[in-house]
């Protein structure tokens, strides 16, 4: 809660800079009573979950080891989530959390991480879902899951560059103490929220691409590693995603680059290599077509703006 709170407002009250905060938080509970955390921390919600008019961003707890009586205890809470979800809500939970979207059925055929301790009996629980307790953030269909208890702080910073952008994420780390997200040291690229969109093997294709963005890759050779012809990919992909593949491609590298640089890399021929070019010029290019300036430019920018950071 803390993150989304200061988001847009905290770092710029410390720096000077008219605040204007990025969310409105609230909390609520099945019922409106107070509810005692996995923790035994005392919560006092706003609001029972009739009482909740909208929201646009769902943040689920964790619920310790989550055994069935819990899940019964907060039964109604099963088909208010699918609900908010069917209206275009994002779904987050964290640790034991995800098991309330396994219970209601939002995470059938869909990747999501937790808890090591719990990953064995929720896989049996709920063998429909792709369970990657070795990831510490999943992102499928607007849903987004983290790995442990502490996860809550990297998902939350990740939600909020996610909606809010790269520099309000990096200034609430900062205005809090907190280091970014660690998502990022495993190479993960942050794009915009993507169009939701209905075809598995597209996203099947997107999955291959974040997780593949820094190998030489061609149209040809991914249309054969997932069974179809290149005009086939090609038209499936854009009709899915709005984007020609190799353009969704650039922008993961790009976004990938962007991290290097941000975090201080000094070699751009390393950056390149990094992110999957050989040829720096073309490199260097495609980077000020998409953000404007060219790399070196963006580096001395963002270090003159934010210094060091985590």
């Amino acid at each position: 809660m803390e993150v989304f709170s200061s988001a847009g407002r905290l770092w710029d009250e410390i720096s000077g800079v008219t605040p204007r905060s990025r969310f409105r938080v609230s909390t609520a509970s099945v019922d409106g009573a107070p509810v005692e955390s996995a923790f035994g921390l005392r919560v006092l919600p706003d609001q029972s979950l009739a009482e909740v008019a909208h929201a646009d961003l769902v943040f689920v707890p964790s619920s310790g080891i989550m055994p069935d009586e819990v899940m019964q205890r907060h039964a109604v809470l099963l088909p208010w989530l699918v609900e908010r979800h069917a209206q275009g809500a994002l779904l987050a939970a964290v640790c034991s959390g995800a098991a309330f979207f396994a219970e209601a059925g939002l995470l059938n055929g869909r990747r999501a991480t937790t808890h090591w301790g719990v990953a064995n009996a929720f896989g049996q629980r709920y063998p429909q879902v792709n369970w990657c307790p070795d990831l510490l953030i999943t992102e499928d269909e607007r849903i987004f899951c983290g790995g442990g208890v502490n996860a809550a702080t990297d998902l939350s910073l990740f939600l909020v560059e996610r909606l809010c952008g790269r520099d309000t994420a990096i200034g609430c780390a900062k205005a809090l103490i907190l280091d970014m997200p660690r998502t990022h040291q495993s190479g993960y690229a942050i794009l915009p929220i993507a169009r939701p969109h209905a075809d598995a093997r597209v996203r099947e294709f997107e999955e291959y691409l974040n997780a593949s963005f820094h190998k030489k890759l061609s149209i040809d050779s991914m249309a054969q590693r997932f069974g179809m012809s290149r005009r086939n990919l090609i038209r499936r992909f854009k009709s899915a995603t709005g984007h020609l593949p190799n353009a969704y491609l650039q922008m993961i590298r790009v976004a990938a680059a962007r991290r290097l640089l941000e975090e201080g890399a000094d070699s751009l021929d390393q950056v390149a290599m990094e992110v999957g070019y050989s040829d720096v010029a073309h490199f260097r290019t495609l980077f000020k077509r998409h953000t404007g300036e060219t790399p070196s430019a963006y580096r001395e920018r963002f270090r003159s703006k934010h210094g060091a950071v985590a």
